[in-house]
């Protein structure tokens, strides 16, 4: 090990590592988006001590701040969605992919589940690696033939897909009820202020990220998964559903009171029987994107909205203009683009430090989100076109006269009304905003105060210096599907500290992979399944 160092040499060495990263601005999708964090949510949750350690809510009589930020969460998914019951977070999107199938596994005895192709990839990878291990057997769906059978627990689809392209769903999910199966929306809680909601369409399940609400990229998180479920009389979903859930009761004199509702779900009550060994949430992250909706409110998150979708129409504009092919007309803020000539795109696109994504077939995906500007259109246009005579002020002037095409006649437009509570409506200015989140800080117990009870996970200390490079741009700029080549420094970081902990827990090989300890569970038993496999003694199943 190398010799300790104080704080100030530390964050001297992790500034000149994080530099080695090079942060391109990145049009890549596929989840994962640029965003604007408020530079009051920054100051005021995310480095703030009264919000950053003690952020899991063992004990409701001193956490009934987070408590609340956390059920504006839940209430935040429940609007969007159109689906009642939520949880407080998951661990990303796609292991809520895979948390879906599994409670759609449980929910209906069966143990066969359908995949869209297009869902993203990464969504496609771990929903394999995490089910087959469940007994569950995953295939392909056809979405021109509908091949679902009595047999089949779920049907998952993305919505928007992978390529952007917004699906017609109501054949699909109207045969996937016809016999008995559950489908399962994977979200983007941006498009759904525009889109349909999973509700409205019929969906009985639907998950996502809700990263692009005010958290970074930070090269692939952390970020706040989320997941809602239709409720009937009996709540069947709800009381199968993985995670935290908050929910409201009363204390011991009558007044309004929010607990942890539900627990004999979890593992720590039901052991072997619980619902998910996800006994945890992000609740620091879902606590930001739960304030992003709190200071945009309803109204403003539809103007982000709809800014976004109008310069990806005013792209597909111009690129058809100048000849290329738009794959899909119904879009909300992704293209799939056909270039002539793509090593010149590549060059043109490193001469402008833009990352794009690349599909297999030769064509280009472009992603846009509200940080995308009128000057970044005019790059853009410059690296597909290799030349572009329009000036920032042409481009802001068009896209500014622009109609929004989901708005209006549209059939997906969204017809439904969300995030109507006064919570969502009442703190939109900085001091406003400022005010409720100390009101809600000075009703728990924090490190401010003393040591917080209960749980591994709360019992450790967020040092200020650390807090400090979460805010670099080479830290939290980089997109997880950028280049390798984009986040040398990121890889130094991720040796150094797989090196160091294989020294000092005395091990060979150490994974930075798991997204928290429950997942880290779940990959070490995966792990020595796996080593039991290649050894030839498969039956040896039994933990």
């Amino acid at each position: 090990l190398p010799p300790a160092a104080d704080e100030y040499s530390m964050l001297r060495e992790l500034k000149k590592i994080s530099e080695m990263n090079k942060v391109y601005r990145s049009y890549i999708g596929m989840g994962y988006y640029d965003t604007i964090v408020p530079a009051v949510i920054l100051r005021n949750i995310t480095q703030n001590i009264g919000w950053i350690s003690q952020y899991t809510p063992y004990q409701a009589e001193i956490s009934q701040g987070r408590l609340e930020s956390l059920l504006n969460f839940q209430t935040m998914i429940a609007d969007l969605t159109g689906l009642p019951s939520t949880n407080a977070s998951l661990l990303d999107e796609s292991t809520a992919v895979a948390e879906a199938i599994a409670l759609a596994s449980r929910a209906t005895k069966r143990s066969k589940a359908l995949l869209d192709p297009f869902l993203h990839p990464q969504n496609l990878d771990v929903a394999r690696t995490r089910s087959g291990p469940l007994g569950i057997e995953l295939f392909e769906l056809s979405f021109d033939s509908c091949n679902i059978e009595k047999d089949i627990a779920a049907v998952v689809v993305q919505y928007p897909d992978t390529e952007g392209r917004i699906r017609d769903l109501d054949k699909l999910i109207a045969k996937a009820h016809e016999q008995g199966c559950l489908v399962v929306l994977v979200c983007d809680l941006m498009a759904l202020t525009l889109l349909k909601s999973p509700g409205d369409l019929g969906a009985d399940i639907a998950v996502g990220s809700a990263q692009r609400f005010g958290v970074p990229l930070g090269y692939g998180g952390p970020h706040p998964g989320f997941m809602a479920v239709a409720k009937d009389s009996k709540n069947t979903l709800g009381r199968m559903m993985p995670g935290r859930i908050i929910g409201v009761s009363r204390g011991a004199n009558g007044e309004k009171a929010l607990r942890l509702a539900l627990q004999t779900r979890e593992q720590h009550i039901r052991r072997d029987k619980a619902t998910s060994n996800i006994c945890t949430a992000q609740a620091l992250l879902a606590n930001m994107s739960a304030m992003y909706a709190v200071y945009h409110g309803p109204k403003r998150l539809i103007e982000i909205a709809r800014a976004i979708h109008k310069s990806t129409a005013y792209l597909q504009s111009e690129l058809e203009k100048a000849g290329h092919h738009v794959s899909h007309k119904d879009y909300f803020d992704t293209l799939k683009v056909s270039v002539g000539d793509l090593e010149s795109f590549k060059q043109r696109a490193e001469e402008k430090q833009m990352n794009f994504r690349f599909f297999s077939d030769g064509c280009v995906g472009v992603s846009l989100d509200e940080t995308t500007k009128p000057a970044d259109l005019v790059d853009i246009l410059y690296v597909f076109n290799g030349d572009s005579k329009l000036t920032e002020d042409d481009v802001a002037n068009v896209v500014h006269e622009m109609a929004s095409p989901l708005i209006g006649n549209s059939p997906h437009a969204r017809t439904s009304s969300f995030l109507e509570h006064p919570i969502f409506n009442s703190y939109h200015s900085e001091p406003q905003l400022v005010r409720y989140i100390k009101r809600l800080e000075n009703k728990d117990v924090s490190l401010a105060h003393s040591m917080i009870p209960l749980g591994s996970c709360t019992m450790k200390l967020n040092a200020s210096s650390q807090l400090i490079p979460i805010t670099w741009d080479s830290i939290n700029g980089l997109h997880p599907f950028a280049p390798v080549s984009q986040a040398t420094g990121y890889q130094k970081i991720f040796a150094d500290v797989e090196k160091w902990l294989s020294e000092i827990t005395g091990y060979d090989k150490f994974s930075l992979q798991p997204n928290s300890g429950a997942n880290g569970e779940y990959a070490g038993l995966l792990a020595i399944r796996k080593y039991h496999i290649n050894s030839g003694q498969e039956q040896r199943n039994v933990c």
